[in-house]
C-alpha cells in the first residue's frame, strides 16, 4: 500500500484539494491514496504576513499551489528561482540536500514533498537571522 499517511490530532484541520477537513475528538490516521492530491496541514500554514524571509516566502509560494490559489506551472519557474537564490546563501551540505530535494520534488510536481523539504530549512534560517555574521 502506498500513498501519504496523515496522522491528525483531535480537532486538527487539513486542506485537501481545496476542502478544509476537521478531525473529530480523537487522533486519527488517514491514508491519501490519490496521487498528486493537494494537501496542507493548516497548523503548518504560513500566513501572508509571516512570509518575511527568503525560506518563508518560498514555503508560502508552494503553499499557494497546494491550496489551489496558484497554478502549478506558473509558480514553478518562480519557485525554481527562489530555490536557486537560497542555494547561493545556504551553502552547507545539509541545506544543499534539502534544496536538491525541493527542486526534484517541484520538477516532479510533488508539491507537498517540495514544501516539506523547504520547511526543513526554517530552523536553520531562523538561527542565521538571529545571529548575523560580523563584518
Amino acid at each position: 500500500m502506498s500513498g501519504l499517511i496523515l496522522k491528525l490530532s483531535p480537532k486538527e484541520r487539513v486542506l485537501i484539494n481545496g476542502a478544509v477537513i476537521e478531525n473529530g475528538d480523537r487522533r486519527s490516521r488517514l491514508s491519501i491514496m490519490t496521487p498528486n492530491a493537494n494537501i496542507l496541514r493548516l497548523r503548518d500554514a504560513i500566513h501572508p504576513e509571516e512570509a518575511t524571509t527568503p525560506v518563508r516566502r518560498a514555503c508560502y509560494a508552494i503553499q499557494l499551489v497546494l491550496s489551489g490559489n496558484s497554478e502549478p506551472e506558473e509558480a514553478k519557474l518562480q519557485l525554481l528561482r527562489r530555490i536557486e537564490e537560497l542555494s547561493l546563501a545556504l551553502t552547507d551540505h545539509d541545506s544543499r540536500t534539502h534544496l536538491t530535494r525541493a527542486t526534484e520534488a517541484l520538477l516532479g510536481d510533488q508539491h507537498y514533498q517540495c514544501l516539506k523539504a523547504l520547511r526543513a530549512l526554517l530552523p536553520r534560517e531562523d538561527r542565521l537571522l538571529a545571529h548575523p555574521r560580523a563584518s
